[in-house]
């Protein structure tokens, strides 16, 4: 697929930049907000009715990514050095989301209101029509602040999602499956899951392509975002049910194949950074030491392998490069990655059909079967339909989802003949998405 065609149109004069309504920042908060709230009703119901080891679990997925939250808005604000008593105590509390989501409002409400001199003035292009289109706008203080609590709470609603949402969400419809009962308290608690993980993996595939198009200024359209919530939605439920059904019948299986899923993609970009002999990245946190910035990444390559766990992350680690990422769109690796799911689903769930118990007498199990194996291939045509038709900055593909098929499907070569395919062009990226 070519890129751009024609001339690019002379660059826009520079205005000066409107701070929008932080709304992502408010829905975040409200989403911590909320399944916290839920998770302590629920706690409240378990110890009530002395079911400890569900306490248990149901505490430690609630406080162990409220702690991650808390240092992550921390380290993105860089307040380890400054003296902030106020934020720092309501950190201590767990309500640091709250305090910085109350701080970016005022700030939007302040902006405006005085005239400010610009701090920096941005330059971005825009895929108008087959143009780019060169666009200059000044940053004042006010939209940088803004700027900086918005990466925090993206950062913040991925953690939240996949190291606190989505194995909430597995323990309590595990609990349910096995009860055979689900209370008003569970089941809130579990659509506010539902809801946080898919939110938190759009705001992957957002930083995704903020980050590989750093010279684009990106916008995803209304439909384009309704595809992301199906794929993403589909993608994961259904691969929480299938985990979930497989440890009602595996009980001592379920641990070595998470372990599994979790260890390889944990280990897989150390081991391209050992082989390829480069240092460590020195642009983590000026600070640091090499101890520190080896924690750093290692978290950071734990929540990586944590989204993979239960869906695609749409960025590719490399710790070799200064960014972290790799920038090429590699459509090999999300066929692999999608093919080989599809497979692991397929196996565990016919597995659990032959192996079920008592428990789903009242179900009909092959119904249910092929609608998770359906769910999941549906998750997977409405990935193809972003790709292809809905992606902002689809016409920057040299090669897009129908070429790679066509290739892999379609085409006929004489034996001896290689089929050479050129990388697609990627603009360079200037930020680490750390």
């Amino acid at each position: 697929m070519d890129g751009p065609s024609g001339g690019c149109p002379p660059a826009a004069a520079a205005a000066p930049l409107r701070p929008k309504l932080p709304l992502g920042i408010v829905f975040s908060t409200a989403l911590f907000c909320g399944e916290s709230a839920a998770a302590a009703v629920l706690c409240f119901s378990y110890s009530h009715s002395d079911d400890r080891f569900w306490l248990a679990l149901t505490i430690f997925f609630m406080l162990c990514p409220s702690v991650l939250v808390q240092l992550t808005l921390i380290f993105v604000h860089r307040d380890i050095s400054r003296d902030r008593p106020l934020i720092g105590l309501m950190h201590l509390l767990q309500l640091g989301p709250v305090i910085r989501c109350m701080e970016a409002l005022l700030v939007y409400c302040w902006s405006g209101r005085q005239e400010e001199p610009y701090v920096t003035i941005t330059r971005k292009r825009r895929l108008r029509k087959g143009y780019e289109v060169e666009m200059e706008q000044e940053m004042g203080h006010s939209e940088r602040r803004l700027a900086m609590h918005r990466n925090a709470f993206k950062r913040m609603a991925v953690i939240q999602a996949f190291l606190g949402s989505t194995p909430q969400l597995t323990v309590q419809l595990y609990i349910s499956i096995l009860e055979k009962y689900v209370p008003a308290a569970r089941a809130v608690l579990m659509g506010i899951c539902l809801v946080s993980v898919t939110y938190g993996a759009l705001v992957c595939n957002v930083l995704s392509i903020q980050v590989k198009y750093d010279d684009y200024k990106v916008q995803l359209r209304p439909l384009a975002f309704l595809c992301i919530v199906l794929w993403r939605s589909l993608e994961i439920s259904t691969r929480v049910a299938v985990l979930v059904l497989f440890s009602t019948v595996f009980k001592h299986w379920i641990i070595p194949i998470a372990l599994a899923n979790l260890l390889i993609v944990f280990f897989t970009p150390w081991v391209q950074f050992w082989r390829s002999g480069t240092r460590l990245p020195d642009n983590i946190e000026k600070n640091f030491s090499r101890v520190g910035t080896v924690v750093v990444l290692c978290a950071f390559t734990l929540l990586y392998a944590s989204i993979n766990m239960f869906c695609w992350s749409a960025v590719q680690l490399k710790l070799a490069d200064r960014d972290l990422i790799d920038k090429s769109q590699d459509w090999g690796r999300l066929a692999v990655y999608y093919v080989a799911r599809l497979a692991e689903n397929t196996a565990l769930v016919v597995l659990w059909y032959f192996f079920k118990t008592d428990v789903y007498e009242n179900i009909c199990t092959p119904l249910l079967v092929v609608q998770l194996l359906l769910g999941y291939c549906l998750g997977i045509y409405f990935m193809l339909l972003f790709f292809q038709y809905l992606h902002p900055c689809r016409q920057l593909f040299q090669h897009n989802v129908a070429d790679f098929l066509h290739c892999v499907c379609c085409r006929r070569h004489p034996p001896g003949t290689p089929l050479h395919l050129q990388a697609p062009y990627e603009p360079g990226v200037r930020h680490s998405i750390v």
